[in-house]
């Protein structure tokens, strides 16, 4: 996948991986709800954004050490990398 500016992490990804049921797993789980969505790309994990009151993806950042989300989101089409701390649209 190319993108700019450069991250290993993203520049590793060969084929996006999406969600399947557009929930949180783990929202699901508590009777929680959330905001967004996003997409974990090396476990493929669907989980709350930030802005969602458990924070979910950050959670399992920080617990898997997992690199790179993107969005769920219908229209939105960006990565991000917690390690690097880069954005990128593609």
């Amino acid at each position: 996948m190319h993108t700019d500016p450069s991250c290993s992490h993203i520049e590793a990804i060969e084929k996006l991986k999406k969600s399947k049921d557009y929930v949180c797993e783990e929202c699901i789980k508590t009777g929680d709800e959330w905001v967004h969505l996003r997409v974990c790309q090396t476990c493929g994990a669907t989980l709350c954004c930030d802005d969602s009151p458990n924070r979910h993806m950050t959670r399992h950042n920080h617990q898997t050490h997992h690199p790179v989300i993107t969005s769920a989101q219908p229209g939105e089409q960006w990565l991000w990398c917690y390690k690097d701390r880069i954005f990128a649209e593609y």
